[in-house]
Formats: structure tokens, sequence, C-alpha cells
């Protein structure tokens, strides 16, 4: 069982930057996979960054690549998405999720999830 909690969301200016954390508990963390995805009002959920359970492979969608780095660290059971050159349609709640499915950005490969973090992008 793992409990996935975010933080670092907030309001930032478009083409500011963000860091959301993922904090998990549970001495398995180590072994998942971890993605994060984003909702926005109105609109499905959608896949985002995602990195193995050693953080020796990562997968982007187009919108994040360029822009977003996800990374990890075992020891602090913690995940990372850097967030740079904000746009307003990056605006959503941004959700982690563990898996052990891989890097994947199928959400059904996602067994446990966070309670997400709204990160808002003014123009």
């Amino acid at each position: 069982q793992v409990q996935l909690v975010e933080s670092g969301g907030g309001l930032v200016q478009a083409g500011g930057s963000l860091r959301l954390s993922c904090a998990a508990s549970g001495r398995e963390f180590r072994f998942y996979a971890m993605g994060w995805f984003r909702q926005a009002p109105g609109k499905e959920r959608e896949f985002v960054a995602a990195i193995s359970w050693s953080g020796g492979s990562t997968n982007y969608a187009d919108s994040a690549k360029g822009r977003f780095t996800i990374s990890r660290d075992n020891a602090k059971n913690t995940v990372y998405l850097q967030m740079n050159s904000l746009k307003p349609e990056d605006t959503a709640v941004y959700y982690c999720a563990a898996g052990d499915s891989g890097p994947s950005p199928k959400q059904h490969d996602y067994d446990y999830w966070g309670q997400g973090t709204q990160v808002t992008v003014s123009s």
C-alpha cells in the first residue's frame, strides 16, 4: 500500500516556474514507477510525465517535453516535477500516481493516486 501527497502547487505568472513534490508513504515506494497527470477544468485527466522505479527511464507528454522534468529521490520517498516556462494552458490539478508497469502514460497502469495540487498560470 502506498499513500501519496502532492504539494508545491500555486499561482504563477506565465513564463514562471514551479516544482511539485509527491511524498509517498510505505517502504515499497522504490519499487514503483511514478507518474504525473493533470486535469484542467472541463477536460479529462491527461498524462504529463513518468519515471521508472530506478529513475533511469522517463517518459513525457509532448506538451511537457523541453519544459518539465520529472525526477525522484528514493531515499526521501519523493518524486518531483520541475515545471518551467509555464503557460496558461498548464493550469490544472496535478496528480501523482504509483504503478508497477514502468513509466507508462496510461492511467490504468497506476494503482495509487494522490489527491492533487492546483496549479494556476496567469497570463
